[in-house]
C-alpha cells in the first residue's frame, strides 16, 4: 500500500496581484517531448514510517534542490488515474527560473535492449504558471490542488 501513498508539496508565489504554482516536469525519455497533462507538483512516495508532510518536503528537495519554508497549508489528497493517492500542502515561497533546478536522478536501460545504462534526471525542468496554463499543463487528478491553493493564498 506504500507505493500508491505519496505526498508532495505545492509551492506558490503572487507576481502581479495573481497567484502562480511552482510545477514540474518528469524527466527521462518517456517525457522529453509531452508537455500538456503531465507537470506536476514535487511529490514521492512514502519510505518507511516517515510521516507524509516529512515525505513532502523530503521529495520536495530531492526534485527540486529547493527547501520549503513553513508555513506549510494543508491541501487535502487525490486520487490519480493509476490508483496512487497523493496528500498535499502549500506554501508561498521563491524560485528564479535563472537558477533551475537541481533533481535527483535514475538510471533505466536506453534505448531500450541496448545494454546501456543512462542516467536521468527525475525532474528535467520547472515553470512559474499562473492558473489557467498550470491547469492545462498539470495532470489533471491535481487541479484540485491548484483550486485549493488559490483558496487559501487570496
Amino acid at each position: 500500500m506504500a507505493s500508491n501513498l505519496a505526498a508532495g508539496l505545492l509551492m506558490c508565489r503572487k507576481s502581479d496581484g495573481e497567484l502562480e504554482y511552482f510545477l514540474v516536469h518528469p524527466g527521462g525519455p518517456f517525457f522529453k517531448k509531452k508537455n500538456e497533462g503531465i507537470w506536476t507538483i514535487p511529490k514521492g512516495v512514502l519510505e518507511g514510517s516517515e510521516s507524509l508532510i516529512r515525505v513532502a518536503q523530503r521529495e520536495f528537495q530531492e526534485e527540486t534542490g529547493l527547501i520549503a519554508v513553513p508555513p506549510l497549508e494543508e491541501i487535502g489528497f487525490i486520487k490519480q488515474k493509476a490508483g496512487k493517492v497523493v496528500h498535499a500542502w502549500t506554501f508561498l515561497g521563491e524560485w528564479n527560473s535563472e537558477n533551475g533546478i537541481v533533481s535527483n536522478s535514475f538510471s533505466m536501460e536506453w534505448p531500450p535492449r541496448s545494454g546501456r545504462m543512462v542516467e536521468f534526471p527525475e525532474m528535467d525542468q520547472a515553470r512559474w504558471m499562473k492558473f489557467e496554463e498550470a491547469a492545462v499543463h498539470i495532470i489533471p487528478e491535481q487541479i484540485p490542488f491548484l483550486e485549493r491553493a488559490k483558496r487559501i493564498h487570496v
